[in-house]
């Protein structure tokens, strides 16, 4: 049996807020919150970039480019993203998972 799981796809707007605040912290106050995931540069090896690779990671909320629903890449999933699936590291999220979803499966417009 497949669990559904839901995390940063339906956020309260407290969470959203929340989320956005973090992102407006000095560096140093981001590092040190809660809700930073440290990231493991021996894991971000293969990117080869001319900028600086992220110490930590830090929920993302973004609205849906498609159809304008507000999420949140949640920072253990960026963490996975780059660290093991092997993302490259300017990649942001654009598209809520419902339209993922629905691209990958053919079904979008």
């Amino acid at each position: 049996m497949c669990k559904n799981i839901d995390t940063g796809r339906n956020p309260t707007e407290e969470e959203f807020c929340e989320a956005e605040r973090i992102l407006k912290l000095r560096p140093g106050k981001q590092k040190d919150h809660p809700s930073a995931v440290p990231a493991d540069h021996k894991k971000l090896s293969h990117i080869n970039t001319y900028g600086r690779l992220p110490e930590f990671y830090l929920d993302q909320p973004f609205t849906c480019r498609k159809c304008g629903k507000r999420e949140i890449w949640k920072a253990k999933d960026q963490k996975w993203y780059y660290e093991e699936a092997k993302g490259h590291i300017d990649a942001r999220a654009v598209e809520c998972h419902a339209c993922r979803k629905a691209r990958k499966s053919g079904s979008c417009d």
